[in-house]
């Protein structure tokens, strides 16, 4: 076999090997893929100028599609005006999406709030580009709520995000019924 011809074997293969790769990566990808997310930051409407801000790195794993309650990850918020105001952490505990709508919630871990560490809290998101809106369970309870809010409890996203700040991205939850 002279060396054009090897060369051209070779690089057949090599194409062959490529093309099947890109393939099954492919279908590995799809298979990968998270069962839901909601990742993301913005800043809230306000027109008394108040500086409230949100994010979320919330995620479901492939591999819990049929468990919400074994979504992790965290999310955070603040709420300042002239100087003053809180911040907060929370250890997400479930995760329900619903194509742009995503219901999560979580402990409270890290927070300057005195009496808010160890509550649960219930937030929701609609996803709508750069018009996100954002609701909390806290909007009808007392402070942060009662620490025996139920897990993937939230408001209606009554809130308007901030022109420019909508960041939110919503991955639907695809249950197997």
């Amino acid at each position: 076999m002279n060396r054009r011809t090897r060369t051209a074997l070779l690089g057949s293969a090599l194409l062959l090997t490529v093309a099947a790769a890109a393939g099954s990566a492919g279908a590995s990808d799809e298979s990968r893929r998270e069962a839901a997310a909601l990742t993301g930051k913005a800043k809230l409407y306000r027109t008394a100028g108040d500086d409230i801000t949100f994010s979320f790195d919330a995620h479901l794993a492939a591999r819990d599609k049929a468990d919400p309650m074994k979504a992790t990850g965290t999310f955070e918020w603040s709420h300042y005006l002239n100087g003053e105001g809180a911040w907060a952490k929370a250890k997400v505990d479930c995760l329900v999406t619903g194509g742009k709508v995503a219901v999560v919630s979580g402990v409270v871990t890290d927070t300057d709030l005195p009496g808010a560490k160890g509550t649960r809290v219930g937030i929701t998101v609609h996803d709508l580009g750069r018009h996100d809106r954002l609701g909390y369970s806290w909007a009808t309870t007392e402070d942060l709520g009662p620490k025996d809010l139920p897990k993937c409890v939230g408001s209606a996203p009554f809130e308007k995000v901030r022109k420019g700040t909508g960041g939110f991205t919503v991955v639907p939850w695809r249950p197997d019924f």
